[in-house]
Parts: C-alpha cells; sequence; structure tokens
C-alpha cells in the first residue's frame, strides 16, 4: 500500500525513506512477477521488439533499484562472486566489438576488423545478457520473504501449466495458421513457441521444480494434491510435443527425483532412529537402504519410458527412429542436421580457439564452414555448450567453469543451512537447472527470451535465504 499525504508530513525522514524504499521493493518484486508472465506470451519473446521491451522494463527497474539502495544507504551487492563471471563475460564481450585494424574491401575504405564477425550482434547479447544478469539480482535482493519466494515458484509453475495447456488444445483443435498468434501453423513447433524443443526447456524447468519441491517434503496437504495435479498436463505435453532431446532430459529428471525421493526417506529414517546400531546391523541397513534406492530409481525409470511410449505413440516412435537415419555421415552432408552442424562448428572452433567469434557471430561465421547445400544455413550450433565455445572460445568458457564453480560452492552453503522448505527449494530448482543444462548438450533452447528468464528465476531461487535476508534487512514480507 502506498503512503498517503499525511502519514508522509506526520513520519521520521529516516523512517519516511525507509518506507519509501520498501514501496520501491515491492514494487520491483510485483514488476518482475508481471514481466514473467508477459514474456511467456509472444512465442517466449523470441522475436527483437519483445526483447527490447524486456531489456527497457528491466533497465527501468534496475534504476529503482538504485534509488532504493541509496534511500537505504546500502551500496553493496549480494553474491559477488557469482556476479564478477557474469561482468567478465559482459566485458570480454564488449572487447570483441572493439576494432583492432582496419581494411578496404570492394572500393569500401575503412571497415572495422574486430574478433566478432558481427559486432552489432554482439552488442545486442550484452544488451540482453546485461538485463538478465540485473533481473536475476533484482529477484535475489526483492524476494525477502517466503511469502515472495513461493508467488515466485508458482508463478513458474503456472506458466508452464498454462503454456501445457495451451499446447494441448492448440494440438487437438488448431487447423489453419495463425492459433492467437500468427506465426503459429499446424504440426509446427508446440504450444505458443516456433519450435517444440524451446518448448520442452520451458516444461522442464517449471515440472523439475515443482516435483523436486514435492518430492522434498516441501509442501503438504492441498498445495501438495495443486502441485501434483499440475505435473500432469505439462508432462503429457512434454511428451507430445515430440522433442526428442526433452524425452530424453526429462527420463534424466526422473532418475534424480527417483534419487532425491530414496535419499530423503533414508535421510528421514536415520533421524527417527533412537539409540546407535551396532557396526554390523548399520551395514547391513546400508545396503539394503542402497537395494532399496536402486529398485525405487529402475521402478520410475521403466514406468516413465513404459508412460513415453505409451502417451506419445507412433510419432514419438518415428521421431526416435529418425535417430539413426540423422546420424547417418551421407545423409548430414546433404541436408542441415545436427551431426553436419556439429562437425561444421568444430571446424570453426579449430580455426578461433582463444577469443571465439564473438557472441551473436555464430550465423556469420558458420558459412565458411558449412558443406551442405546451401539452402539452409545455420543460424545456432545445436548445443548451447558448442556455442558457448565457438562465440568465445577458451576464454569464454574459462568464464562458463567460473560461473558454474562459484555457483555450486554457493548452492553447497545454501544447502548446509537450509531447512525444510527451503532446502526443497533448493533441491527442485537445482533439478530443473540439471534437467536443462543436460538438454542444453543437443538443443538451444536457452537462446529464447522466456527460457533464459526463468533459468536465472532458478538460479535466483537457489541463492535466495529468506531466513537470513529477514535478518540482515529486518524485513517481514
Amino acid at each position: 500500500m502506498f503512503l498517503g499525504t499525511s502519514m508522509i508530513r506526520s513520519l521520521p525522514l529516516a523512517v519516511l525513506t525507509r518506507r519509501i524504499a520498501k514501496e520501491i521493493g515491492a514494487l520491483s518484486f510485483y514488476s518482475l512477477l508481471i514481466l514473467i508472465a508477459l514474456v511467456a506470451i509472444p512465442y517466449g519473446a523470441s522475436e527483437p521488439w519483445w526483447k527490447a521491451f524486456f531489456q527497457c522494463i528491466i533497465f527501468a527497474l534496475a534504476g529503482l533499484f538504485v534509488i532504493e539502495r541509496l534511500l537505504l544507504n546500502k551500496h553493496a551487492a549480494p553474491y559477488y562472486s557469482l556476479l564478477l563471471p557474469a561482468i567478465a563475460l559482459i566485458a570480454f564481450a564488449f572487447l570483441q566489438t572493439v576494432p583492432w585494424s582496419h581494411y578496404s574491401t570492394a572500393g569500401i575504405d575503412n571497415v572495422a576488423e574486430t574478433i566478432s564477425a558481427d559486432a552489432s550482434q554482439t552488442r545486442l547479447f550484452i544488451s540482453q545478457f546485461g538485463a538478465l544478469v540485473l533481473a536475476g539480482l533484482l529477484l535475489v535482493v526483492h524476494t525477502n520473504s517466503q511469502k515472495r519466494l513461493r508467488l515466485l515458484i508458482e508463478l513458474i509453475i503456472a506458466v508452464g501449466v498454462i503454456s501445457a495447456g495451451f499446447g494441448l488444445l492448440r494440438q487437438a483443435t488448431q487447423v489453419d495458421a495463425g492459433f492467437l498468434l500468427p506465426y503459429l501453423r499446424p504440426h509446427f513447433g508446440y504450444a505458443q513457441f516456433i519450435n517444440r524443443d524451446h518448448f520442452a526447456f520451458l516444461i522442464e524447468m517449471a515440472l523439475g521444480l515443482g516435483l523436486g519441491i514435492t518430492v522434498c517434503r516441501g509442501i503438504s496437504g492441498a498445495r501438495l494434491a495443486l502441485y501434483l495435479i499440475a505435473a500432469i498436463p505439462m508432462w503429457i505435453a512434454l511428451v507430445l510435443a515430440n522433442s526428442r532431446g526433452g524425452i530424453l532430459s526429462m527420463l534424466c529428471q526422473v532418475l534424480i527425483l527417483a534419487w532425491l525421493l530414496g535419499w530423503r526417506r533414508t535421510a528421514h529414517r536415520i533421524e527417527n532412529e533412537q539409540t546407535p546400531a551396532h557396526p554390523g546391523i548399520r551395514l547391513f541397513r546400508k545396503a539394503r537402504s542402497l537395494a532399496a534406492r536402486a529398485i525405487l530409481i529402475i521402478a520410475l525409470f521403466a514406468a516413465a519410458v513404459v508412460g513415453v511410449i505409451f502417451v506419445g505413440g507412433d510419432p514419438l516412435v518415428r521421431k526416435l527412429d529418425a535417430i539413426s537415419i540423422e546420424l547417418d555421415p551421407k545423409i548430414a552432408e546433404s541436408y542441415t542436421l545436427r551431426l553436419n552442424i556439429w562437425q561444421a562448428t568444430r571446424e570453426l572452433i579449430k580455426d578461433h580457439p582463444v577469443a571465439g567469434v564473438g557472441f551473436g557471430g555464430y550465423w556469420i561465421a558458420i558459412t565458411r564452414y558449412h558443406h551442405s547445400s546451401g539452402e539452409i544455413t545455420p543460424q545456432e550450433a545445436h548445443s548451447d555448450y558448442l556455442e558457448l565455445m565457438t562465440s568465445g572460445g577458451l576464454i569464454g568458457l574459462a568464464i562458463g567453469v567460473w560461473f558454474v564453480i562459484a555457483f555450486v560452492q554457493a548452492a553447497r552453503r545454501k544447502l548446509l543451512i537450509a531447512e525444510n522448505y527451503d532446502r526443497a527449494v533448493t533441491l527442485g530448482a537445482l533439478v530443473g537447472i540439471v534437467t536443462v543444462a543436460i538438454h542444453s548438450l543437443v538443443d538451444y533452447g536457452l537462446h529464447v527470451t522466456i527460457n533464459t528468464l526463468l533459468l536465472t528465476a532458478l538460479v535466483s531461487i537457489v541463492l535466495i535465504n529468506v531466513k537470513e535476508t529477514e535478518r540482515l534487512q529486518g524485513t517481514v514480507k
């Protein structure tokens, strides 16, 4: 609730500034939630003007964040260890756009030569990546109560459920092009996405988060039932989308969830033991626990495979049969298939191993190495890891490894002190992150704004420590 004029006049200056800062924080947080919901709608915000809208809102909220910090007289930003590699990547990308020489070609003089094959696209990458870093920072700072944390989590799950419902409705009823959104054509893409693999990325994060919290007993009662019900349409839609990378990642997610479930039950049994057992008995119980966990994992994985085949039906079987054809080198040479793209990308990396060809420059640099029919030129490497190596070389890879190490350390520290709901939420977010990391081996779903934004939100959820924030900032909600 915003402050009235009479209330403003009656408050001391110190109290007034804190109240204004609190209102700014609330405005920023709920604006971020609305932005996440809006970005999911138009093809996942893959179009340039939606990316620009997203960036403008984030930069405006960052301005409010600066004002809030000044009012509170707080200048430090949280999690420097994670911000430093992100800032280093932005600085490196900027260096890729700096001209280091000039040349003349085809009658054009003074053409700038840069590390980036497309300096303008690299500048756009800097803007987009900077906005995502700011979005993550704002989420960590402003998600300062359990109520807000729950709202963020349930918004992510709601985005997944609504997207899945729209995908199922579109698959069942669409006949002509333009199903609410003009670019949606029958049998192409899924839900609001042009590419079905991009839809799979979104569902993997929402499904992993919800089921992870459920398996780790972070919720109970009616909310537990709602989370399980929400998982059903997401799981069905993910299977029917016929994304092979999505299905592989989902099966890996089942293994992770089964392991978490077995680990949780074992930990609960150990906690309930009243007296220390004999070493032989402890060894027997440990072996029995491992055997039970292995049986549980195998059973859940087998059930998931059977369910996938049953729900996916013949279209999924045909899609899986096509894998052997696509991996044939002779066929790959004639068409723009993953194997052909990966081979060309490997040659590109060999020629630019240190600094890459610039973030956003892949699409133009690959033309020299891609030797298929030429009818279609790949715009992405069909692997986010290969594209990182291509775009940033060993320097970009080193920065990426730096970030991963810092993130793993931060997640480990959080899990050591987290209790109950916070621990379940952290593990659920990690399930979603690991699933996307697996899928990124063979696809490029993180090129879509909504997917990178949701991944940023999951990373933020892992870092958010509500109790510590309330203790330091003195906030309740």
